[in-house]
């Protein structure tokens, strides 16, 4: 029985309009180093490894609520800190943009 979609993978994360350099990058709270786990290119972070979030269905989230079931699913988390007008500011949970066309998808829940 089929009880949840599968993940959404993604490598790329397109970055808010207002986020500009320096910022820091974390991937389900981990600092992540540009060059080592990310680029950034044409607006967005490329990910060396495919990231994934979970869309949980009606029957998985049914049985997470009655507690017959947890969530163990990959459901992979970009933030990206930065400062504004002289305010750290947080763009938390962006969404995971498609390879092939660079739109963000949707969270899924």
């Amino acid at each position: 029985m089929n009880v949840s979609d599968p993940p959404r993978r993604a490598r790329r994360v397109v970055l808010p309009p207002d986020v500009r350099r320096p910022f820091e990058v974390f991937l389900n709270g981990v600092p992540q180093v540009e060059g080592a786990d990310y680029v950034v290119r044409d607006g967005a972070l490329v990910f060396q490894r495919e990231l994934a979030r979970e869309k949980v269905g009606l029957g998985r989230w049914t049985s997470m609520v009655l507690g017959i079931a947890g969530s163990y699913g990959k459901d992979d988390s970009v933030d990206v800190a930065y400062e504004r007008e002289g305010r750290r500011m947080v763009a938390a949970k962006l969404p995971l943009a498609s390879a092939d066309d660079g739109q963000p998808r949707a969270s899924g829940g």
